[in-house]
C-alpha cells in the first residue's frame, strides 16, 4: 500500500464517523492565498500531486483531483498509480465537481469540507449546486488534525516593519484612509495581502511571499490584529500601539466575531466560511483595501524601478554565465536555478525568490508552472530551448521576469513560436488605450499572432505584482485574461506582460515584463504617442486628444530578449523599432550597474535588429 492509498483509507474512515460520503479538500488556507504555509498543503500531502493549483475529491470508493491546463502534464505523472482520476478543468468534456458527485452519490447523501479553507463564495457556489443533484454540503472539523501525523504547525516567524522609505504612506494614514472608505462600518479583513499592506508590517510565514498568518478587524473606534504573539517583538507592539492597533491571540478571531453586536463587513472571496458563521449579524461587501493596495505611490514606484534595475543586473550575469558555461556540461535545471539565485543575492536589500524558479528546458519548458525537482531535473544541453520564469524580493519591489534562452541548434518551429510569442509580447507591451480599457480587451493583442497560426495558451497574459509583497497580486482585480476582468487599467498599477507557446514533449517559449500604467504622451512627431517604445520615466496627460485620457505602460523589468531565434522577415517596422528602442533602454539602465565584462557583453546582446 503506497503513502496516498493509506492516507486515503484514513480519510475515509474520518467520513465514515462523520457521516458524508464525499470529502472536498482545495489547494487553499483560511486566508484564501496562493501560496499557503505547509500546514494547510493538505491536498498535497494526501495526492501526492504537487502543483500550486488543484482540488482533490474523495469518497468512499473513488478519488478524483481536477486541476488547469498548466498542470495536466505533471498531475497526470503524479497521480499515477494512486487510483486517482485526472479531471482538466475548463476542457470539454471535463464534469464540475458538483457534476461528477451528482452523478456517483445518492439524493440525500452529504458532503463534507473544512470550513475555513472555502471563501463564502465558494461555499454558497458548492451549496447551491450540490442542492441541485439533492445533495448537502456539510462544514465539518478539519480531519487532517486527526489523520496527518506530525502535520506542521501555525507559522511563528517574526513581525517585521516595511519601513516608510520603502512603502511612502504610514500605518496610520493607511487606516484613516480605510474607515473613510468604510463610511462607519467595521470590517473583518482576512487576505494576508491586504493586512501586511494595511500596517505596513512584513514576515516570512509564507514561502517566497513576506506576509504573517493573521486577522484585522477594523471598526471606526479601534483595529485589532489577531496574531500569535510569539510573533510580535517589543519593537512591533510599540509600533502598532503607536499606529492605533492593539493585539489578541490568532485563535480568539471567531469568539471575538461573535461579540460584535454591530454587523461586520466581509468580502466573500477573501473571507473563509467559518468566519461568516462565526458573527452575528455578516454583511457581504467589498473591501476597499483591494482597490486601494493596487495604486502605487511615487515612493513604491520608484522602489520597483531600483529593484527591476538590480534583478536586471542578477538576469545579465545568469545569462551570460549560462551560455558561457552550459556547453562545458555538467549543469542542471537545478543548478541554474541555484546559480540564478545566488546572482540575485549579491544585490543589495535582497529577501529571497518571490515564487520557486520555473526553469524549463526543453520539454520541461512546455509545463507551464514546472518546477524542477530532485526527480524531475535533467541536464541542460548548449541545444533547444531553457524556459526560465523567476523573480525576487527586494525590500524596494518584487520581480517577475521570464526569458526564453537558445542554447544551440533550434528548429524552424522552435524559432516560429520564440518570434511568434514576441510579437504578442510587443503588441500588448507596446498598447496605448482610452481610459476603460480593461485587461480583457487588451488581452488579445498578445494572442493575435499565434491566434494567425492555429496556436493559443490557456493561461493569462497578465497579473498584478505587489510591492514586496505577493507576486500575483489582488488576482481578481487587474490582469490580461480572456475571461471577464471588468476592472479597468489606469496608472499607477502594476501588471505583467507574458504570453506564451507550449508544445508538449517538444518545447516551450514565453516572454515576460511587469509594467506600470502610465498617462500616454502625444507630444511624439506628428502627435504619436511619444512615450510609447521610448520607456521613459516621465509622461504627461494626454491633451487635446479625442475621447482621452489614454494610457500606455513603461515596461520596469531590464533584461534583453537574445534575438538569434527571431525570424525577423516576420516582424513589422514598428515591431522591430519597438523591440530596438526597449534593447537600448535595457542597456542604458543597466550598464552604469555592470563591470566592463558584462557592460561589453549586454552592449552585444542589445544591438538593434
Amino acid at each position: 500500500m503506497n503513502k496516498t492509498t493509506y492516507r486515503l483509507l484514513n480519510l475515509r474512515s474520518f467520513m465514515k464517523r462523520e457521516g458524508i460520503s464525499a470529502f472536498i479538500v482545495p489547494s487553499t488556507d483560511p486566508h484564501s492565498g496562493e501560496y499557503v504555509p505547509e500546514r494547510w498543503k493538505s491536498r498535497r500531502w494526501l495526492t501526492g500531486f504537487t502543483g500550486s493549483a488543484g482540488t482533490a475529491v474523495v469518497t468512499l470508493d473513488k478519488a478524483a483531483l481536477w486541476t488547469d491546463s498548466r498542470y495536466f502534464i505533471q498531475a497526470k505523472e503524479q497521480l499515477d498509480d494512486t487510483g486517482i482520476i485526472l479531471q482538466k478543468e475548463k476542457i470539454e468534456g471535463t464534469p464540475t465537481i458538483s457534476e461528477w458527485l451528482g452523478s456517483i452519490l445518492a439524493s440525500g447523501d452529504k458532503v463534507g469540507v473544512d470550513g475555513e479553507v472555502f471563501t463564502v463564495s465558494e461555499y454558497d457556489v458548492l451549496k447551491a449546486e450540490l442542492e441541485g443533484y439533492g445533495l448537502c454540503l456539510k462544514s465539518v472539523t478539519d480531519p487532517f488534525n486527526e489523520i496527518w501525523t506530525n502535520r506542521p504547525s501555525v507559522p511563528d516567524s517574526k513581525v517585521f516593519i516595511h519601513d516608510m522609505k520603502y512603502a511612502g504612506e504610514s500605518a496610520k494614514s493607511k487606516l484613516e484612509r480605510i474607515r473613510q472608505k468604510l463610511g462607519g462600518k467595521t470590517i473583518l479583513v482576512s487576505s494576508l495581502e491586504e493586512i501586511a499592506w494595511t500596517l505596513n508590517l512584513r514576515a516570512d510565514d509564507i514561502l517566497y511571499t513576506p506576509f504573517f498568518v493573521s486577522y484585522l478587524i477594523i471598526s471606526p473606534e479601534e483595529a485589532t490584529l489577531f496574531i500569535n504573539n510569539n510573533k510580535l517583538t517589543p519593537e512591533v507592539t510599540d509600533y502598532l500601539k503607536d499606529n492605533g492597533v492593539g493585539t489578541k491571540p490568532y485563535d480568539n478571531v471567531f469568539a471575538e466575531l461573535g461579540r460584535y453586536e454591530c454587523p461586520v463587513l466581509y468580502q466573500a472571496d477573501k473571507t473563509n466560511h467559518s468566519a461568516r458563521r462565526a458573527m452575528r449579524k455578516p454583511l457581504a461587501g467589498k473591501s476597499p483595501i483591494g482597490e486601494m493596495l493596487i495604486f502605487k505611490n511615487e515612493t513604491e514606484i520608484n522602489g520597483y524601478r531600483n529593484a527591476m534595475e538590480k534583478d536586471g543586473v542578477a538576469m545579465v550575469k545568469w545569462i551570460k554565465w549560462t551560455l558561457e558555461n552550459v556547453p562545458k556540461g555538467g549543469q542542471t535545471e537545478l543548478s541554474l536555478a541555484a546559480k540564478l539565485e545566488a546572482f540575485r543575492a549579491e544585490q543589495p536589500d535582497f529577501k529571497g525568490i518571490s515564487f520557486e524558479s520555473i526553469m524549463g528546458y526543453a520539454h520541461h519548458g512546455a509545463i507551464v508552472h514546472y518546477d524542477p525537482t530532485p526527480e524531475t531535473d535533467i541536464p541542460v544541453k548548449p541545444e533547444g530551448l531553457l524556459l526560465i520564469d523567476s523573480g525576487a524580493q527586494f525590500l524596494d519591489g518584487t520581480t517577475d521576469i521570464t526569458r526564453t534562452i537558445p542554447l544551440g541548434p533550434l528548429t524552424w518551429e522552435m524559432k516560429r513560436d520564440y518570434t511568434l510569442v514576441l510579437r504578442g509580447w510587443i503588441n500588448l507591451g507596446s498598447a496605448v488605450f482610452p481610459k476603460g480599457t480593461n485587461g480583457t480587451q487588451l488581452d488579445a493583442l498578445a494572442r493575435a499572432p499565434m491566434w494567425k497560426y492555429g496556436i493559443n495558451y490557456l493561461h493569462g497574459t497578465g497579473h498584478g505584482v505587489g510591492q514586496f509583497m505577493s507576486v500575483h497580486e489582488a488576482i481578481d482585480l487587474h490582469q490580461f485574461r480572456m475571461q471577464w476582468r471588468p476592472t479597468p487599467l489606469l496608472p499607477g498599477m502594476i501588471i505583467t506582460d507574458e504570453p506564451g507557446i507550449y508544445i508538449e514533449g517538444s518545447h516551450g517559449v514565453r516572454h515576460e515584463d511587469t509594467m506600470l500604467v502610465v498617462n500616454a504622451d502625444f507630444t511624439g512627431e506628428n502627435g504619436k504617442c511619444k512615450n510609447r517604445g521610448a520607456l521613459t520615466h516621465e509622461s504627461s496627460e494626454a491633451s487635446g486628444i479625442t475621447y482621452g485620457p489614454y494610457y500606455t505602460f513603461e515596461h520596469l523589468t531590464l533584461c534583453p530578449i537574445l534575438t538569434s531565434p527571431i525570424l525577423t522577415e516576420m516582424l513589422t517596422e514598428e515591431e522591430k523599432a519597438w523591440f530596438n528602442a526597449y534593447q537600448q533602454t535595457v542597456y542604458d539602465r543597466l550598464a552604469p550597474r555592470l563591470d566592463e565584462e558584462h557592460k561589453a557583453w549586454l552592449f552585444s546582446v542589445t544591438r538593434g535588429i
